[in-house]
């Protein structure tokens, strides 16, 4: 009788214990994702957001015909756009991840826990590039909040649980598992980079939300998908975890924007023609097309036509891989960096700093010219990565350019070279040119690589 009330003792105790803790085995979650969903839901929550857009209204907007032909017509009025989505609580004092597109520009961010109450809060950092933003609550209570867990240990093959709010109906959970790694270029939205792959059903609103494994540690923040129909077909995407703890530690450090380690460096993945050509055993690695002078990586001895293989030991494959390595690296730090040089493997150490602030001299063109609030600045580094110019580029940046030189076909980010034939480098030498200009003329400028070559008659 004692052997069969001990038996009956621990078979409840067995039950109570699988009940209240989490699943440890693929067997274990097949039976429940109770356990866990009670232990990480809490830490993520639903957002809503306000913000003012200006747009112009014109009484043709709505006719099919004269929409097009009176697009600029009208008056700019501002207009309030709402947005959903969610986010994740990373701390116990109330910092919480999401994505740009949810609160970026946000006047108003209303956080809903998932108990229901209800924190203001205001976004303290972003970036609209990584499509990642850093909220702090307006509360001093202790909050719940998930764990971040290293990327590089996240496989392929892995049960994983998506919590987010889709389509604004509530606290939702669906499940699946890691599709793949270290996806580059794909996503839809605004975010560029790289990767998770999850097939677990991500819809409109999961934005910001959280991806969990089966220990309820958070891989990554829910982002995008990808769809013909705009709903779930297996295929969404998670920003990784070691990316959202750089934009953690950025935002407690102060910082209102991301900032992001600088190569002063441009690539292309190794192709089959090029392995094949340079007589590469795999096709793997980035080869350097381009330095900056200033570069970290030129500064050490790497030069352009050099292969680089890894970072810190881990695989590097094209330009998107080799930013993301450098970002969750940080600034500050030193990472090893495998390169192949002349056939010969080699390693330096590169220390990750921020882009140089090389001081440019900037123009806005006032009346007496006849490229009125035109807006020019020498190349600086900061310039030649926003805009994409080559590092090697002569000329001066259009930044804006004004209401004259737009409509003769200028536009930001353009380099401008000639001036009625005559090369300008600075902006004394534009200034120059433009001001002998009598109401004809051309102007030569490289965009997307390409020479134009503009005629006018003013």
């Amino acid at each position: 009788m004692l052997r069969i009330l001990i038996l009956i003792f621990f078979s409840f105790s067995s039950i109570a214990f699988a009940k209240d803790t989490v699943p440890k085995s693929e067997t274990e979650i097949k039976l429940s994702f109770v356990p866990l969903v009670k232990q990480a839901a809490p830490a993520v929550v639903n957002i809503y957001a306000k913000r003012i857009i200006e747009e112009r209204r014109s009484p043709f907007s709505r006719d099919p015909f004269f929409r097009d032909f009176f697009r600029n017509f009208g008056q700019l009025q501002p207009r309030v756009q709402n947005s959903l989505g969610s986010g994740v609580i990373l701390s116990a004092d109330g910092y919480v991840v999401s994505n740009y597109h949810v609160v970026g520009g946000a006047t108003d961010i209303r956080v809903v826990l998932n108990d229901g109450r209800e924190i203001s809060g205001n976004v303290i950092l972003s970036d609209q590039e990584s499509d990642l933003a850093v909220l702090k609550l307006n509360s001093d209570e202790v909050l719940p909040y998930l764990e971040l867990r290293k990327s590089d240990t996240v496989e392929v093959g892995e049960l994983v649980l998506a919590i987010g709010n889709p389509f604004g109906v509530g606290q939702t959970v669906t499940n699946g598992i890691i599709s793949g790694l270290a996806r580059t270029g794909i996503a839809s939205g605004s975010a560029k980079g790289y990767f998770l792959q999850t097939d677990a059903p991500i819809n409109p609103g999961n934005s910001g939300g959280a991806l969990i494994d089966i220990s309820g540690a958070l891989i990554g923040v829910n982002t995008s998908i990808l769809s013909r129909s705009g709903g779930s077909n297996g295929i969404g995407f998670a920003i990784p975890a070691d990316l959202v703890g750089q934009f953690l530690i950025q935002a407690k450090e102060g910082r209102t924007s991301f900032i992001r380690p600088w190569a002063g460096m441009r690539g292309q993945p190794i192709t089959f023609e090029m392995a094949a050509s340079l007589g590469l055993p795999a096709m793997s690695g980035m080869i350097i097309s381009e330095l900056h002078e200033l570069s970290p990586f030129s500064l050490a001895g790497i030069q352009v036509g050099d292969i680089i293989t890894k970072v810190d030991g881990l695989d590097i494959n094209s330009p998107e891989e080799m930013l993301y390595r450098m970002s969750v690296g940080g600034i500050g730090t030193t990472v090893d960096v495998s390169y192949l040089s002349q056939g010969i493997i080699k390693s330096l150490k590169i220390d990750l700093v921020e882009m140089p602030n090389v001081k440019a001299e900037q123009v806005t063109l006032g009346p007496k010219f006849i490229f009125l609030d035109l807006h020019i600045s020498e190349l600086t580094p900061e310039f030649q990565s926003k805009f994409g110019l080559s590092f090697s580029s002569k000329g001066l940046v259009v930044l804006d350019p004004g209401r004259v030189a737009g409509r003769l076909g200028l536009r930001s980010g353009d380099l401008l070279q000639e001036i009625n034939g005559k090369s300008v480098e600075t902006v004394d030498e534009a200034m120059s040119s433009i001001g002998s200009l009598k109401g004809t003329g051309s102007i030569t400028i490289r965009r997307s690589g390409r020479r134009i070559s503009l005629r006018f008659r003013l």
